[in-house]
């Protein structure tokens, strides 16, 4: 049975059906309305070139909590010299033109973020549901970030560091604004040492889904961005 359905053609699992490693469902689009849907519901697309398309709601969920952030004395050392300029959805798509690039081998494989994907965030974004943190090296974009935000919650995709500290300085900003939104959370989606080390934890998806619910995200609140 589905968890939730807009209409006879858009709808999704119950998250409690998805496999143990996360995936849960495959095929749909990258439609607006289905990608919001999703999110709402704590699923998200991650796929590779030449894969169908792919819906994961792992458990446990990687999260961070905006007051559990961990700034390390060499990080807090690094910002005081100040050498970044922080910036909020200034460049979204050179941030997710680098995020891409770095990823991408030389076949063209090595990243989820396809063209179709691209151009559905690049929609989110003019929409005003996709947002994105870039850090400035002089005029030099050296690092940034990109997600998806809907109610209080803000589901992290990619970030991309081409100078020392800057993907570490994003994350900074990012969390401190969600702090003065009264944000509940950031989605990291899949776990690493990188977001570990900066106080990111594991939660299970029964608490992720109450936080969800805790942040007014849809159906427990009307689909808009607090960002």
């Amino acid at each position: 049975m589905p968890c939730y359905q807009l209409d006879d053609n858009l709808w999704f699992p119950s998250v409690e059906e998805a496999e143990d490693y996360g995936l849960l469902a495959f095929g749909g689009d990258l439609s607006v309305e289905r990608l919001l849907l999703a999110y709402s519901l704590g699923i998200f697309p991650w796929y590779n070139p030449g894969e169908p398309l792919l819906w994961w709601s792992p458990d446990p969920r990687c999260v961070l909590f905006p007051e559990n952030l961990h700034i390390s004395r060499s990080l807090r050392r690094f910002m005081h010299r100040e050498p970044y300029r922080i910036s909020f959805n200034e460049d979204f798509a050179g941030v997710i033109y680098w995020c891409r690039r770095l990823r991408t081998g030389l076949d063209g494989s090595g990243t989820w973020i396809t063209p179709e994907m691209k151009h559905a965030y690049t929609t989110l974004h003019q929409l005003g549901f996709a947002h994105s943190v870039e850090c400035w090296d002089g005029n030099k974009l050296a690092g940034g970030l990109y997600g998806i935000c809907i109610g209080r919650c803000f589901f992290g995709e990619s970030m991309f560091s081409l100078s020392p500290n800057a993907s570490k300085v994003v994350l900074v900003h990012l969390m401190e604004h969600l702090r003065q939104k009264g944000f509940e959370l950031l989605d990291c989606q899949q776990t690493t040492e990188h977001l570990v080390s900066m106080g990111a934890e594991e939660i299970s998806r029964k608490e992720f889904q109450q936080y969800l619910q805790k942040a007014h995200v849809p159906p427990h609140g009307p689909f808009n961005s607090h960002f």
